[in-house]
């Protein structure tokens, strides 16, 4: 897909995914502000994803690829702690999310993505499974809870079942990780969303708003956008994504290109002479 860019769609993605050695990402402080400034970020995708990415931004190389034994990496090494430290930190959003991506969200952008996959507390009976809700209970009497104690207090005996419970609550968007701990042994420490992103949760943006300000966040940083990209980077279905991308045509943000389900940005060529 990406032999359909051009050069230059592919320098003005460099500078906004911070692709470029002088540009990348060496501590939280400059993954949150890449952030802030993309709207959503993948965590450790490479370039065989499109869309920005924490692991990408940290090599400064648009041609990275994650190497099999990622622990001797120190380009790996480095992604990974400056994902725990964000987490750790608070600002950002981070979570797996649709099709069980590992994400980051600014703030933002938190209302949009819970408009479209957030369960409102109404729905969780018929929308949650039984393990889910066993855990939202816990953690709602603790707030939060160590994994191997989240599984015993939940009354889960089978690992495999909780690990798809909270996958199932962070698709939800109701539970996320706060903290990672390595000694004795790793384990992650679960929380409510809630606890950390309560003004953002309660914020309500209709779903034709969420589609489109979605969108807008990847064209912004994008340049240009080929036809399923957009789903692809944010887990949209294909119609949902083409419903954001018409929006911004219609309000003049974006211009569809002569293929379909291409758009690019409308001042494109003013902001390649800004930058």
């Amino acid at each position: 897909m990406n032999n359909l860019l051009t050069e230059e769609v592919e320098e003005y993605r460099d500078r906004a995914w911070r692709r470029e050695a002088e540009s990348r990402v060496e501590s939280a402080i400059d993954a949150e502000k890449l952030i802030a400034d993309v709207g959503f970020c993948a965590a450790l995708t490479d370039a065989r994803r499109p869309g920005p990415s924490l692991y990408v931004a940290v090599t400064g190389r648009r041609d990275a690829h994650m190497p099999r034994n990622v622990q001797k990496d120190p380009e790996s090494s480095l992604a990974w702690r400056i994902k725990d430290e964000v987490m750790q930190r608070g600002r950002i959003y981070y979570a797996k999310l649709a099709r069980g991506r590992a994400t980051f969200i600014a703030p933002r952008l938190i209302p949009h993505f819970n408009a479209l996959w957030g369960v409102p507390r109404r729905r969780e009976s018929e929308a949650l499974s039984d393990d889910a809700r066993a855990v939202l209970r816990v953690l709602r009497r603790e707030w939060e809870m160590a994994t191997a104690d989240l599984r015993e207090a939940a009354k889960i005996p089978e690992r495999a079942r909780l690990t798809r419970a909270i996958d199932e609550l962070q698709k939800a968007m109701k539970v996320i990780p706060s903290d990672v701990l390595y000694e004795p042994w790793f384990t992650y420490v679960w929380t409510l969303a809630e606890a950390r992103f309560a003004t953002e949760l309660c914020v309500k943006v209709s779903r034709d708003e969420a589609l489109c300000e979605i969108a807008r966040a990847f064209l912004d940083g994008a340049g240009m956008t080929l036809r399923g990209e957009l789903a692809k980077v944010s887990g949209l279905s294909r119609p949902d994504a083409g419903l954001g991308n018409r929006a911004l045509v219609r309000e003049g943000f974006a211009v569809r290109a002569g293929a379909a389900g291409v758009y690019h940005l409308t001042d494109f060529e003013e902001r390649l002479r800004r930058r």
